[in-house]
Order: C-alpha cells, then structure tokens, then sequence
C-alpha cells in the first residue's frame, strides 16, 4: 500500500481508504443509498487490512 505524507504532521496516511457509512445502517436513507450487514462488513475490513490498508472513514 503506497503511504503519503500527512502535511507537516509527520504522520503517514495510505492512498485509500474505506467509508463505513453503509456498515450496520438501518431506515429509509440506507434502503435506498444501500446498507451492509456485519458479515459482509467484517469480509471488507479484512480485505483491507491484508492489502495494507489502515484507513477507515467512520463518519455519519
């Protein structure tokens, strides 16, 4: 996984990561935006992590 440089923080970041909106959402918006159940959210996570990917993007 290719890490950039994070300003003049000294901290690292990869080139990718992954948004969680979708993880465990229920209602309206998720029906027609999408949602993914813990199984399948747990499969992704461990995808990443094995392509060293260490970024995830927990925010509403």
């Amino acid at each position: 996984m290719e890490h950039r440089q994070f300003g003049r923080s000294g901290l690292k970041v990869p080139v990718l990561g992954l948004g969680t909106a979708t993880f465990g959402g229920i209602g309206e918006f998720f029906e027609r935006w999408g949602r993914t159940d813990a199984a399948e959210a747990e499969r992704l996570v461990d995808l990443c992590l094995e392509a060293g990917a260490n970024f995830f993007d927990t925010a509403d």
